[in-house]
């Protein structure tokens, strides 16, 4: 995986996606409460969500600084000009 050092060095997005999957697990774990299953079974499916929220946060976050990120674009030449025919 090759990533830009510019685009990653802030650790803000990361930090908000596991804020984001800390909440997600935790109402998980909350609403489980409610139908009274073991506490073993809650803590499992609270984990669950939040990696699997994470996990996806993670790939949809370094996805979009992928392709948004700038330093790494390729550099085009403005006074090259294609003929029709090429």
């Amino acid at each position: 995986m090759k990533l830009c050092k510019t685009c990653f060095s802030s650790p803000w997005p990361f930090v908000l996606m596991t804020v984001i999957a800390t909440i997600t697990g935790f109402v998980t774990w909350l609403t489980l409460g409610l139908s009274n299953p073991e506490p073993e079974l809650r803590i499992a499916v609270g984990l669950l969500v939040f990696v699997a929220v994470e996990v996806t946060l993670f790939h949809y976050v370094v996805t979009c600084m992928r392709r948004h990120c700038r330093h790494h674009a390729p550099k085009i030449d403005h006074h090259h000009r294609l003929s029709p025919g090429s």
